[in-house]
């Protein structure tokens, strides 16, 4: 269970975080939120969806296309994949709104693991100095969540000028795992053929709202799907042999029929 709790001086002036070891921790996450400044450099590494949740589409990454597992993290919580999303970079750190305000502030997860003692972890990263200040490196962590949260604000009005244009469809997919095919539901791609026959007004738009973007990085991330299959070999290696083995390559073609296969 998470312990998230704001930063603040009278709490964590002794403490101190470690850098992030292992990513343990989003082991069982099948899908991570994405911002569109990352979409681009995520696109060409992991099939990009967009989920429904609450009526309307959020921008994901997929981890696995089956839930509660996360592919891309090993079995001694090693990263397999070449880019890392945003979010898992900030972990431990996150930021919370402040109720009856639009304000958010910087939060840690003290059950994370990596919160110490600043006086027997000297090497550890301290939260504030002696006088109570923001050390530099709280500063920096702080910043980077605003930049991503700024840009999720910005995401959020493109995924929902995709959806209102109509170009967002339900992506079928199948896994195949020992000559067992379940079709697997929940996600959505971008329908090119609706997005190459918009009217001139819909698609000036999207393209004012970035919203083009999204979809392109989203089409260009089909051709990554095969990428499951080849973390699959991979993580069976890595717990038969116990030994570390090169990081997977970024592209991977997509099965004609859309199946990805476990086998």
């Amino acid at each position: 269970m998470a312990n998230i709790v704001i930063v603040r001086p009278e709490r964590h002036a002794n403490k101190s975080w470690r850098p992030l070891q292992n990513y343990a921790f989003a082991a069982m996450h099948a899908l991570v939120p994405l911002v569109g400044l990352e979409a681009a450099r995520a696109a060409v590494s992991m099939p990009l969806s967009f989920m429904e949740q609450s009526g309307r589409y959020m921008l994901m990454a997929m981890m696995s296309p089956v839930p509660g597992r996360n592919l891309f993290v090993g079995p001694a919580g090693q990263w397999l994949g070449s880019y890392l999303p945003a979010v898992m970079r900030a972990y431990p750190f996150s930021l919370a709104p402040v109720e009856g305000s639009d304000k958010k502030v910087l939060c840690i997860d003290e059950d994370s693991g990596w919160v110490v003692e600043s006086d027997s972890n000297p090497d550890a990263t301290k939260f504030f100095e002696q006088d109570g200040v923001p050390s530099a490196a709280l500063k920096a962590a702080l910043d980077f969540l605003s930049q991503v949260e700024q840009s999720r604000t910005a995401t959020d009005l493109a995924v929902a000028a995709l959806a209102e244009a109509g170009v967002i469809q339900p992506w079928p997919l199948t896994v195949e795992h020992d000559k067992q095919k379940t079709p697997v539901t929940g996600f959505h791609r971008i329908d090119e053929a609706a997005l190459n026959g918009l009217d001139g007004e819909t698609f000036l738009k999207l393209r004012k709202t970035s919203a083009l973007v999204l979809a392109y990085a989203q089409l260009v991330s089909l051709q990554t799907i095969g990428v499951f299959q080849q973390l699959q070999a991979i993580q069976q290696n890595l717990t038969q042999q116990a030994r570390p083995l090169p990081s997977v390559s970024s592209l991977f073609p997509m099965d004609e029929g859309g199946t990805i296969k476990f086998n």
